[in-house]
């Protein structure tokens, strides 16, 4: 038999596409839903939650979900190139090379570095790509980059950011600017969706 939370899932989600809800409206209530499918809130918690997993929905577990906007798929062509559209840093806090970021760096661990979290929104305002970028002093300009490609799982803060669910795939991209001698001036991780991107380099 199937789970409760798996039937409510799948009857909003085809009422989500035969255009019950548009991109942007909001569900009812957890209680209003609970009560209409006469399972427990908590059933109805965990098909939305399967719904998000979907990228069906979007926003905050303690309030009201919205119809999710399908993603836009961007390709990312040019990983140092500056963000078009509106960003917003979220965090300026520094802190202390790991041992990962200082080699990346060419730096003890342990050293004291400058840090800067950014989220790079669509055009419509959604966050579509945060990067949190890690130097030494103050910012020195750069004259090449060298890039490595990895796949994560979205920490909780990650997911919260890109109105996912914790450990959603995304690409990492890890990329140092270096100066004419080929020093590393800076490090950051791009992190990615993967529903929202493909990568060209």
């Amino acid at each position: 038999m199937e789970a409760a939370h798996r039937r409510v899932a799948a009857d909003l989600a085809d009422q989500i596409a035969a255009g019950l809800w548009a991109p942007g409206d909001q569900l009812p209530s957890r209680a209003s839903l609970a009560h209409h499918y006469g399972v427990h809130e908590q059933t109805v918690r965990l098909a939305m939650v399967l719904l998000r997993s979907r990228g069906l929905i979007e926003g905050e577990q303690r309030n009201r979900l919205r119809v999710a906007h399908p993603p836009v798929m961007r390709t990312l062509i040019r990983p140092d190139a500056g963000w078009p559209y509106q960003t917003e840093v979220t965090d300026r806090s520094p802190c202390r090379a790991t041992d990962e970021l200082a080699d990346r760096l060419g730096v003890q661990p342990g050293v004291r570095l400058q840090r800067e979290a950014i989220e790079c929104m669509d055009p419509g305002g959604r966050s579509a790509m945060l990067v949190s970028s890690w130097w030494r002093g103050r910012r020195r300009p750069h004259t090449s980059y060298v890039i490595e490609l990895g796949v994560v799982a979205l920490d909780a803060g990650q997911a919260h950011a890109l109105g996912l669910t914790v450990d959603t795939p995304a690409y990492r991209l890890a990329r140092t600017r270096l100066d004419a001698a080929g020093r590393a001036v800076e490090s950051a991780d791009l992190i990615l969706p993967m529903d929202r991107w493909t990568i060209r380099l």
